[in-house]
């Protein structure tokens, strides 16, 4: 039988199709650059420039159904052979199914009017064909704890359907967004609650430090079942007071999960710590969704949604981003000066958009600073981690 080591070095020319998360990271970290920075130029006239479906529907697909999604893909073609003990997807198939996700970019930003079906038919596609490659491995590898996992990619697919078909039919596509977002946000709490903890215990037992750190059991299970609950009063009654109270009464159980993690004791790692540093945005951004809605004089929508999208998703999927892309490409487990500079800039222009509504200078202005700050964290990533994506892994290692 050929092993996945064996199957990895038959591509060792082309690296890039050599493993899932190469041409997904790369090409994630691209979107979320280059989305923002085009969004702003446009928005302030510079770049006088007619996308299908506008210039902001354009915009909150391809965050959360385009970028976001190679991000997942990315992960998820990673994780399966460690979750199944199955072989990789590599090679020509890995290279369609990027070519397919490419092409769906290409379409939303391009196809329009009559021809906007053809757009829905690509790019909708990419999800559905990724659910069916994960359900096939895990019925395949008889791997049952993930199939909530599969379920939520299900869902996922089913919320950009739901926004070419709105779209399509003349209505905003905002619902879809927020179910999208919701989706992601619960995927984030489940992954989060595993490979958190994990690399958390595995690192302070590698520097020597009792890793006494609280295992998955029942209140996990609560917090998760409460954040599914309140997400799912947000998008089907999301100016009920009783929404408001469950999504802040989630975030504190959010909050009270992180710290049972003991975040504190990862200050001397980046690459741990910017996990707990994520998951502190996923609670922190719940709690503030149920402020906006109780009090939304107090916490606008906008800063509470941009907690969770910019916050909680910006930092999760850079902290993954970076040391999988360092662990598999057999590079030293240790955050640069650059990974630090990636860090940094995601946290503050997520922390520049949340605070935008509240700060004397000009919101558009604040807004604009964020969108470049933040699109910059992805622009480093993809110029200094790029290179690692794209070369073959290191000898030895």
């Amino acid at each position: 039988m050929v092993t996945s080591a064996e199957q990895i070095r038959r591509y060792k020319v082309l690296a890039l199709f050599s493993f899932g998360f190469r041409p997904f990271f790369l090409a994630g970290a691209i979107t979320a650059a280059a989305v923002p920075f085009l969004t702003a130029l446009a928005l302030s006239g510079v770049w006088n420039v007619k996308l299908a479906n506008g210039v902001l529907a354009w915009h909150a697909h391809e965050m959360v159904y385009g970028y976001l999604s190679a991000i997942i893909a990315g992960f998820i073609l990673t994780a399966v052979p460690n979750w199944t003990g199955r072989l990789p997807i590599t090679g020509k198939h890995l290279a369609v199914f990027a070519a397919l996700w490419l092409a769906g970019r290409v379409a939303m930003a391009t196809l329009d009017g009559p021809v906007g079906w053809g757009a829905a038919l690509i790019d909708g596609s990419f999800l559905f064909l990724l659910d069916l490659v994960l359900w096939r491995e895990v019925f395949a590898g008889k791997n049952w704890r993930n199939a909530p996992v599969c379920i939520l990619i299900f869902l996922l697919a089913v919320g950009n359907a739901i926004w070419h078909f709105n779209i399509l039919h003349g209505s905003g596509g905002v619902f879809s967004l927020h179910f999208g977002i919701a989706v992601v946000a619960i995927l984030f709490a489940l992954i989060g609650g595993r490979i958190t903890p994990s690399f958390t215990r595995n690192w302070l037992a590698k520097s020597g430090r009792a890793a006494t750190i609280a295992p998955f059991a029942v209140f996990d299970k609560i917090a998760i079942g409460v954040l599914v609950a309140g997400l799912f009063l947000w998008l089907t009654a999301p100016a009920q007071t009783v929404t408001g109270f469950a999504l802040l009464i989630a975030g504190l159980m959010h909050f009270l999960r992180l710290g049972r993690w003991r975040s504190w004791r990862t200050l001397g790692e980046p690459l741990v710590l910017i996990l707990h540093i994520g998951y502190f945005w996923l609670a922190l951004s719940i709690m503030l969704l149920g402020i906006s809605v109780l009090a939304p004089a107090t916490v606008p929508g906008t800063s509470a949604l941009h907690a969770l999208t910019a916050g909680a998703m910006g930092v999760m999927t850079l902290g993954v981003m970076t040391r999988a892309t360092l662990g598999h490409t057999g590079r030293p487990l240790a955050a640069d000066v650059s990974t630090i500079a990636i860090y940094a800039l995601v946290n503050l222009g997520a922390a520049l958009r949340v605070a935008a509504p509240f700060l004397p200078a000009p919101y558009a202005q604040v807004t604009l600073l964020a969108s470049l700050v933040w699109g910059g964290a992805f622009a480093v990533f993809a110029i200094i981690y790029g290179r690692y994506l794209l070369a073959p892994r290191l000898r030895g290692a």
